[in-house]
């Protein structure tokens, strides 16, 4: 069962798809570094050891997950690492953080920041992380 939102935002429209496994966000073509950031991951979500990941930007979200039950659990997880790393930034002037690895015990999370592009990856801890980094800066 399929449920779509759609929300007028300035001189966009938002589409939003709700299904029993994925939450999907369309975009026009106002925010294009997102449309190719969505693309690439949903090549990497493909990978063996990726559970999923969350695209977010100051108006569109894209989520992907094995595990739909974890979302709103992955999202807070999320977003706390994304604050964390903003405030530990400013606090040590430590200027641009390319990317930042959260590392569990069973799971890893890979966070970066591409203009106002949130991205998490989530992964089996035994997935390597560094080919995700290239492919999502490509």
């Amino acid at each position: 069962m399929k449920k779509v939102l759609k929300q007028k935002t300035s001189a966009s429209t938002t589409e939003t798809v709700f299904t029993d496994q994925v939450v999907i966000t369309a975009v026009d073509d106002e925010n294009s570094v997102f449309t190719r950031l969505s693309a690439s991951l949903a090549e990497i979500r493909k990978l063996k050891g990726v559970l999923g990941y969350i695209l977010r930007s100051n108006t569109s979200a894209t989520l992907d997950f094995t595990e739909p039950e974890k979302i709103t659990e992955n999202a807070i997880l999320s977003s706390r690492i994304h604050d964390s790393c903003q405030e530990i930034t400013k606090q040590f002037n430590l200027g641009q953080t390319e990317s930042v690895l959260v590392e569990g015990e069973n799971v890893k999370v890979l966070c970066m920041s591409i203009g106002e592009n949130n991205i998490s990856v989530f992964m089996e801890k035994n997935a390597t992380h560094s080919g995700i980094i290239k492919r999502i800066l490509m």
